[in-house]
This record gives structure tokens, C-alpha cells and sequence, in this order.
């Protein structure tokens, strides 16, 4: 008891493994006011991450607890493999109250994880006329555009204000945006002309215009510009927000930091679950119907491009016969050529995505990396020459073995850059195959250089 109440009392709020089991046993107990104090420390982001981590009926029977004290921001933070089954057990007049609390740009980003049409008529029904309108036409926009990332709730003021009147008006506003973090100026016709930050409005005096302290720096993104454009834009040019205009240059919107942030993030998640072949959506929330599903295709992809090392290695049938040590060798290239080969396609397909691989710098990339195998093929080359030498008593072995090694560290190295610059040149995302392409070359030019170089020297 006394552990509970130090966890209860307590001013930690970070989401540690002690409040974990401390939740599972109140849920247990069906103990509502004994949840509702472990759960109301913390961000809606741990309460989401134990929403993720918990059972269905764990999940349902939390749900039913701590329904009325739900914050909305719980479903902007939670994982789309169970969004939409968190929506269905929350009570219609609770999820109402939940998505009003939510920006414009979060309800639109719940309604795409959401199919059930009955639910999408629940959310929807609970916003007012002017938030559902701008929701409505957030989703009208092509999807992962800007447009449907934006919020619609900006802060905007004519060219001709001045500090003061700003200030006036922003502490007299009924609704503004939770986060913000510049004030936008628009002409008569609503098309930005620049933006002034909330700092240099608080630091400046009452009668300078707005129009004289805004940024030097200022840009506009198109709603229909792709997501991973406009992560690409804040990530490169370090913009906090950004304005977002129609096709007439009429401003719609605004994205900020933390959107823009969570589309690199889930884009770099994306692209590792693809190097590793189990779907750009899989998450530990799937059942295992779900799990086996999103990685078979790549297994028996998978499968079929192994079939190729073994129609390499079967060739060999008789060399290998002749000299069962070669047997016990082979793994060794194979293995150590897949690993350089996924280091060089690691840092290609990152390269990428953040753009810094071009056709501008890809020969002297490609030539690096070139000049890299070859290091690192006479590098290994020198161990396992001398180390195959001395265990098998034999030069030849240790001379193939090294002979080998230098092949198959050049094609991994090259393989790792070459393979998903074509998939980019193709106009697909290098992440989705690559992985098994290179393992697949490193294997087979593994087998092919070290079983031929051990026909031609040793048999």
C-alpha cells in the first residue's frame, strides 16, 4: 500500500513500469477513482502509450474507467492500429467532447484512420458548423498533402497594424489556437505578406508596425504539396511554422513544427519497416492475423531470391564435395558481405530521404563507397587469409578465402548504393525492396566468387 500511494502521491509523472503494473491492478479491481489518480499526472502521450501496450480487454475495461476524464489529445497520440477500436468503446458523448477538444488538423488526421462510417458521422456531428466545414474541406485535399496536415485555426492581422493593436486583439480573442507561434499578415484578398513572431511582437513597442518587424525569412507552402515536401522544407530551412495557401495564393492554413515532425517520424519509421520487409503500417498492437500477413509476401519474396544462392551453391556440388571445408567456409563471405552491404544501403537509403544523395554528388558516392569495399575487403581479406592458412593448414584455402572476401565486400559496398538509387530513378521508394535485393546479391556473388575462385585453385 505504501508503494502505491508513493506512486499515487508522488510528483513523477513520466510513465514508468511501476505506474504500468500500478494501472493493470486497479483495472483489475475495477478501482475508477484509484485509475483516474495514477492516469491524471500524466501526458496524454504515456496514456496513449498504455492504451498501446495493454490487451484488448484490459484496453476495454480501462476505457470503461476512465471514460469521462478521456482528453482528446489521447487519440492524436495514440497508434492507428487500435485508433479506431478506442473510438468504438468510448461513449458517444465522450468521444463528442474529446474531438472537440482537438485542432482541426488532429480531427482530420483521426477521420483517415477511421472507417466506419457510422463513427466518421459521430465525430463529425460533434464539432460545430465552422470546424466540421473547415474539417470537411481539410479532407477534400488529395491525401497526405499539406492540406490535409494543416490546421485551419491561424492567426492573422492587416498590414497596416501596429504591436499594440495586435496585442489588444490577441488578449481579447475568444478562440485561438493552442500552440502558435507567429502572427500571419494577410492583404485584403487574405494572401500572406509575411509573418511577425510572438517574441518580436512582445519585445517590441506599441506603435511599430507590424509590417516593419516581420521575418526575413518567409515562405508559403501550396496545399496540395506532398507531406514529405513540406517535412523536407522545415526540416531544411528550420521553420517553426509555415503558412498554407490555395491555388489563388489565398491563405487556408498553417502547419507548425510538431506536424511537420511527426511526418519525418513516421517516415523514418516507414522506411525501416520496409528495409526489413513487414510493411510500412505494421505495429506491436497488430494481432497476430495481421502481423503474418504484412510480412509473408516478403518472406516468400524472400524465399524465391534464396532459391538463387542454392542453384549457385549446387553448381559448386562438386568442388564442395571434393573439399568439405569449403562448406564450412562459405557462410563466412556470405554473411560478411550481407552486413557491408546493409551498412552501405543503410546510409544510401537515409541519404535519400533527407535528399543529401543527388544526382549531383551520386559518382563520387558511388566512388566512396567503391574505395570503401575494397579497404574493407583487403582489411578482412588479411585476417581470414591468415586465419584459414594456419586452421586448414593449406595457403590456396586461405589465398581464396581472402580472394573472396575482396569480391564480395566491392559488390556489397556498391550493391548498397547502386540498388536503391535505381529503385529512386524507377520512381520507388528505395526503402521498400532494397534490403532484399542487396542480401540476395551479396549471397549469391559470395558463393559464385568463392566456389569458382576454390574449382579454379584448389581442385
Amino acid at each position: 500500500m505504501g508503494e502505491d500511494s508513493a506512486i499515487i502521491e508522488g510528483t513523477e509523472v513520466a510513465l514508468d513500469e511501476a505506474r504500468l503494473e500500478a494501472v493493470l491492478e486497479a483495472v483489475e479491481a475495477r478501482d475508477g477513482a484509484r485509475l483516474t489518480a495514477l492516469l491524471e499526472p500524466l501526458h496524454p502521450a504515456d496514456i496513449a502509450d498504455i492504451l498501446e501496450q495493454i490487451g484488448p480487454s484490459e484496453r476495454l475495461d480501462l476505457l470503461q474507467l476512465y471514460g469521462r476524464e478521456f482528453d482528446g489529445e489521447i487519440l492524436s497520440e495514440i497508434d492507428e492500429g487500435i485508433r479506431e477500436e478506442v473510438v468504438e468503446a468510448l461513449p458517444p458523448e465522450i468521444l463528442a467532447e474529446a474531438v472537440r477538444e482537438l485542432e482541426s488538423d488532429d480531427v482530420v488526421d483521426l477521420l483517415e484512420d477511421i472507417e466506419e462510417p457510422q463513427q466518421r458521422g459521430l465525430i463529425l456531428g460533434a464539432l460545430d458548423q465552422s470546424e466540421r466545414a473547415a474539417v470537411e474541406q481539410a479532407m477534400s485535399y488529395p491525401e497526405h498533402s499539406a492540406g490535409r496536415l494543416m490546421q485551419r485555426e491561424v492567426v492573422v492581422a492587416p498590414l497596416d497594424w501596429t504591436v499594440g493593436q495586435t496585442i489588444d486583439f490577441l488578449r481579447g480573442a475568444d478562440h485561438l489556437p493552442d500552440q502558435f507561434y507567429h502572427v500571419i499578415l494577410v492583404d485584403p484578398r487574405m494572401k500572406p505578406q509575411g509573418y511577425v513572431t510572438l517574441g518580436r511582437v512582445l519585445s517590441s513597442a506599441r506603435d511599430a508596425k507590424l509590417k516593419d518587424i516581420t521575418e526575413e525569412s518567409f515562405r508559403t507552402i501550396q496545399a496540395t504539396d506532398e507531406e514529405a515536401d513540406v517535412a523536407y522544407m522545415f526540416n531544411q530551412y528550420h521553420l517553426i511554422s509555415c503558412p498554407v495557401v490555395d491555388k489563388g495564393g489565398r491563405l487556408v492554413g498553417v502547419i507548425t513544427i510538431d506536424d511537420a515532425m511527426n511526418v519525418l517520424d513516421e517516415e523514418h519509421e516507414e522506411d525501416m519497416l520496409r528495409l526489413a520487409g513487414v510493411g510500412d503500417e505494421s505495429s506491436l498492437s497488430d494481432g497476430p492475423l495481421e502481423t503474418a500477413k504484412s510480412r509473408l509476401p516478403w518472406l516468400v519474396v524472400n524465399l524465391a531470391t534464396a532459391s538463387l544462392s542454392a542453384l549457385v551453391i549446387s553448381a559448386f556440388e562438386g568442388t564442395i564435395a571434393s573439399l568439405v571445408a569449403l562448406a564450412a567456409l562459405m557462410p563466412i563471405v556470405a554473411s560478411t558481405g550481407g552486413i557491408a552491404g546493409t551498412q552501405s544501403l543503410a546510409v544510401s537509403v537515409r541519404a535519400l530521404a533527407t535528399r543529401d544523395l543527388t544526382r549531383a554528388n551520386a559518382k563520387r558516392v558511388i566512388l566512396r563507397e567503391l574505395v570503401a569495399g575494397v579497404l574493407n575487403g583487403l582489411g578482412l581479406a588479411l585476417i581470414l587469409g591468415v586465419a584459414g592458412s594456419l586452421i586448414f593448414g593449406d595457403i590456396k584455402i586461405g589465398l581464396v578465402l581472402a580472394a573472396a572476401m575482396v569480391v564480395n565486400q566491392i559488390v556489397a559496398a556498391l550493391g548498397g548504393v547502386l540498388v536503391p538509387l535505381t529503385l529512386d530513378r524507377l520512381g520507388l521508394d528505395p526503402a521498400l525492396a532494397s534490403g532484399t535485393f542487396v542480401t540476395t546479391l551479396t549471397d549469391v556473388m559470395g558463393f559464385f566468387a568463392f566456389l569458382g575462385l576454390a574449382t579454379l585453385v584448389l581442385i
